[in-house]
């Protein structure tokens, strides 16, 4: 697996073995993973989020499945790395948690078929579709409540494709150690392939740029001082304090 680092504001991608990071980039020098602030695996140009792709999540919320995906996007500055901070913004009175593997693009591209989608893909990672989830349900819509600063935990690394099974992986959120979501990614309605033709078809896809997958069963509630973590079998676990 690989992520993004920075050492003495010098930022690279580096190799990452065990708590041993080799830099991919100019002369090859190895550090501990504590000397390094672990950034953002990509820069994304932008989140492209899929509502709804549990069959069990949208039962959660009284809400049908679509027979096309339902696509957002959170904006750029929204992102965080693993260890950032999530903001509790003053707006809301009810912030949720949302686990989703992660798909990060590694080439530009348009129009992409489903028997190739894996061809433009770096690999995958774990994310937390932070939600105002009064705001949500108070606007109809998703962009306010889905868009506030920090509200796009990715990381912590990128695991390529050919060492991840986005088909069978398991995935879940714990807050403050608590099991909260515990689900599988076999139980996707839209599986990767068809969400990367989908969404190429419709606009450019960046290199870095982020597809979130969907959110299974068991969101719920977060508070200033929880320690919100997503792990998927295979990647590893992201977390972020709630500030």
């Amino acid at each position: 697996m690989f992520g993004r680092f920075s050492y003495n504001d010098n930022v690279f991608y580096g190799e990452v073995s065990g708590n041993t990071v080799t830099s991919q980039e100019g002369a090859v020098v190895e550090y501990d993973l504590s000397e390094l602030e672990v950034l953002p695996p990509s820069n994304p140009s932008k989140i492209v989020c899929v509502g709804l792709n549990y069959q069990d999540h949208a039962a959660e919320l009284g809400l049908s499945v679509s027979d096309e995906p339902i696509i957002f996007i959170k904006p750029q500055s929204a992102v965080i790395g693993h260890h950032g901070k999530i903001i509790y913004p003053k707006l809301s009175e009810r912030v949720d948690f949302e686990a989703e593997l992660a798909i990060i693009i590694g080439k530009k591209c348009k129009n992409i078929t489903y028997d190739r989608a894996y061809d433009v893909v770096a690999g995958f990672t774990c994310f937390n579709d932070v939600t105002a989830r009064d705001l949500q349900q108070k606007d109809g819509q998703w962009t306010r409540a889905k868009s506030f600063d920090t509200f796009a935990p990715v990381g912590p690394f990128i695991v390529p494709v050919e060492d991840f099974n986005p088909e069978d992986a398991s995935i879940v959120t714990r807050v403050n150690g608590i099991a909260m979501q515990d689900s599988n990614i076999s139980k996707l309605v839209f599986d990767v392939p068809y969400l990367i033709e989908f969404i190429s078809g419709i606009m450019t896809l960046e290199v870095g740029d982020v597809i979130a997958t969907g959110t299974p069963p068991g969101v719920g509630e977060l508070h200033p001082g929880d320690i919100v973590e997503v792990e998927i079998e295979g990647i590893g676990t992201l977390t972020n304090e709630v500030v």
